[in-house]
């Protein structure tokens, strides 16, 4: 057996990486004067809208007492402390009063912050970004979006938590070979339409895509596809935790993006936000779509439970070539990122080229 066939022990490190966005919220939870908790990588937030329909997010930490703000009160303008009414700015977290003071005092109120992090919308979320102390001063890049290709579309968004840290959830989320043991179905595939598949991957920045391919002719609902035209789709893996699908049959399209989202060191979230105008004729498209995605979805979740029980005494995972290189792609893309995030200097991608992969699904 050659080096590159042998099986590769592999322990996750689980480390959750700072300096990209992460969907916090969906948008239409955060509304009217309302706060709302969220935790991100750990992060506690308070996350809400201003009266001008801007979104905001600050740590929830008053840096007084370090008093929950979410408890606090919120004008649409500036959140007030519930313990001693200190008053912030709701996107810039700058401290606008202290009512304890008298007048005599040295204290610049306006140079004390909570704690603010950037905050935007797109595709139906409320996206925050955290910084990673290394690039701290740098901007922000753009907020990701979901690549869509024509004007008028559907749009359905998922969701669901996951009792695994985020490199499980990620690995599981790149897996070629689950789909017919996981996701059994008579209208997907069985264990009777495993066949050999051959991909070839290349390099894109942050991560990897696989090549524009004919869809597996196991997967019964993409025959619908060929009265408009062959259909082929395309993969893509980004750090740090998103998987973009893109079908395509002459005019019509079905895009997707799943993120993995670490919420705790053990906790992960799910989300799938998915557009097309494929059928938009047919009824209840959305609602087949949902159906079919939450069971797709409750599937993959209660693998990842399962999991969780012989995950819990740190076992080494022993990963093999073919199939599972896309998990071995992910963990030197992420080696590679806090390499190149140490020593400031470009990171060095583990995939030179393209390669052609071969496995049984």
């Amino acid at each position: 057996m050659s080096d590159a066939a042998a099986p590769t022990p592999q322990t996750p490190d689980a480390e959750m990486l700072l300096g990209f966005w992460y969907p916090a919220l969906r948008s239409p939870q955060v509304s009217g004067r309302k706060l709302h908790k969220a935790m991100l990588l750990g992060v506690p937030l308070v996350v809400g809208r201003t009266d001008q329909g801007q979104v905001f997010a600050l740590r929830d930490t008053c840096p007084h007492r370090s008093m929950p703000l979410s408890d606090g009160q919120f004008d649409g303008a500036q959140v007030e402390c519930c313990y001693h009414g200190w008053r912030f700015e709701a996107t810039t977290g700058q401290c606008r009063e202290i009512p304890s003071l008298v007048g005599h005092e040295k204290l610049k109120v306006e140079r004390i912050h909570a704690s603010s992090f950037p905050c935007e919308e797109a595709d139906g979320y409320v996206w925050v970004y955290l910084p990673d102390p290394a690039t701290r001063n740098s901007s922000p890049p753009p907020v990701p979006r979901l690549p869509v290709f024509s004007q008028r579309y559907r749009i359905t968004h998922l969701a669901a938590d996951l009792p695994s840290n985020v490199d499980h959830g990620i690995i599981g989320l790149m897996d070629p070979a689950h789909g017919p043991f996981v996701h059994q179905s008579w209208w997907w595939r069985s264990r009777r339409s495993i066949q050999v598949k051959e991909k070839t991957f290349e390099p894109i920045p942050n991560g990897f895509r696989i090549q524009a391919h004919s869809p597996s002719p196991n997967s019964a609902p993409y025959k619908l596809l060929k009265a408009h035209g062959q259909p082929t789709t395309t993969i893509e893996f980004v750090l740090p935790n998103m998987r973009f699908e893109q079908i395509r049959a002459g005019d019509k399209w079905f895009s997707s993006r799943a993120t993995v989202t670490p919420i705790e060191r053990n906790l992960c979230r799910i989300d799938v936000v998915a557009a097309w105008n494929i059928f938009p004729w047919f009824p209840f498209t959305v609602s087949l779509l949902r159906f079919f995605g939450r069971m797709f979805i409750e599937q993959d979740r209660l693998t990842m439970e399962k999991q969780a029980v012989g995950l819990r005494h740190s076992p080494t995972l022993m990963l093999v070539d073919d199939a599972d290189r896309p998990a071995k792609w992910y963990f030197q893309l992420k080696a590679a990122h806090l390499e190149a995030r140490r020593t400031g200097r470009p990171m060095e991608h583990p995939l030179k080229g393209p390669v052609t992969l071969r496995w049984r699904s």
